[in-house]
């Protein structure tokens, strides 16, 4: 459970970074969101290396169903813009395949 939180933590630290360039460089924001947007990306890049997990593109898959979930959740509140029904099916299944991906069970081809 906690590379869980791990994940969540990291993707809201992914995002805010992306969103502080977004505002910069497509919304006219001042040139200063910059500096938020790099601190928050290297907190998501320190965040994502406490994910227990053997392999780093094993965590960095699984990651990516927590991202999405994050993302969504973001569009909701930050943005204000009511997720659709077919956004939180989308997330549903992101999930399940990124809690597979870290904790299935490992099979070797023959």
């Amino acid at each position: 459970m906690l590379n869980y939180l791990w994940f969540f933590l990291a993707a809201l630290f992914e995002i805010a970074g992306c969103y502080a360039f977004w505002m910069w460089l497509r919304q006219g924001k001042s040139a200063w969101w910059v500096v938020p947007a790099l601190l928050s990306l290297t907190l998501f890049a320190i965040l994502l290396t406490k994910v227990e997990s053997t392999y780093a593109g094993r965590a960095y898959a699984a990651y990516g169903g927590i991202y999405i979930i994050a993302s969504i959740g973001w569009l909701g509140v930050v943005e204000r813009i009511r997720p659709l029904g077919s956004d939180w099916l989308g997330v549903a299944l992101c999930v399940l395949g990124a809690s597979i991906i870290l904790f299935g069970p490992r099979f070797t081809a023959p």
